[in-house]
């Protein structure tokens, strides 16, 4: 059976109370309810989804049993990508906020994505609909 949607992934944080700021902040997601577990973290929901979930970092953690161990620096995660509205407000918020991005704009698609990093080095897209890409003079 092929995968239906994205439930979830989960960032191993170096500095859990910064990443969770971040995504909350610059990315928009909001702190939500999470199951009593024996270790830090936060569960971060999407449009009502709990779609990220980060953990407290410990040099040595499996996050799976039997998995290999975090190595010392990030890795394990490319890329996360969202849905987004609000391109130029992105723009404006990365800018006050000094963090630098790189914005492409998709051929054919004509969608504006926006890529950063989190506080981890991991890669953030944010893509925006092809309304909101400016149209360039000819």
């Amino acid at each position: 059976m092929p995968a239906m949607s994205l439930n979830h992934y989960t960032i191993q944080a170096r500095n859990l109370e910064a990443t969770k700021d971040f995504y909350c902040d610059v990315v928009g997601l909001t702190v939500g309810d999470r199951p009593p577990l024996s270790f830090d973290g936060y569960w971060l929901y999407c449009g009502g989804i709990p779609t990220v979930h980060l953990l407290g970092y410990q040099a040595t953690a499996k996050l799976i049993s039997d998995g290999p161990s975090y190595p010392a620096g990030t890795g394990r995660l490319d890329h996360i990508a969202f849905s987004c509205e609000g391109l130029a407000d992105m723009r404006a918020d990365l800018v006050r906020r000094g963090i630098k991005y790189e914005e492409r704009v998709l051929p054919r698609m004509n969608m504006t994505q926006l890529f950063y990093l989190d506080p981890d080095g991991i890669a953030v897209e944010c893509n925006f609909p092809p309304h909101e890409t400016p149209v360039k003079a000819a």
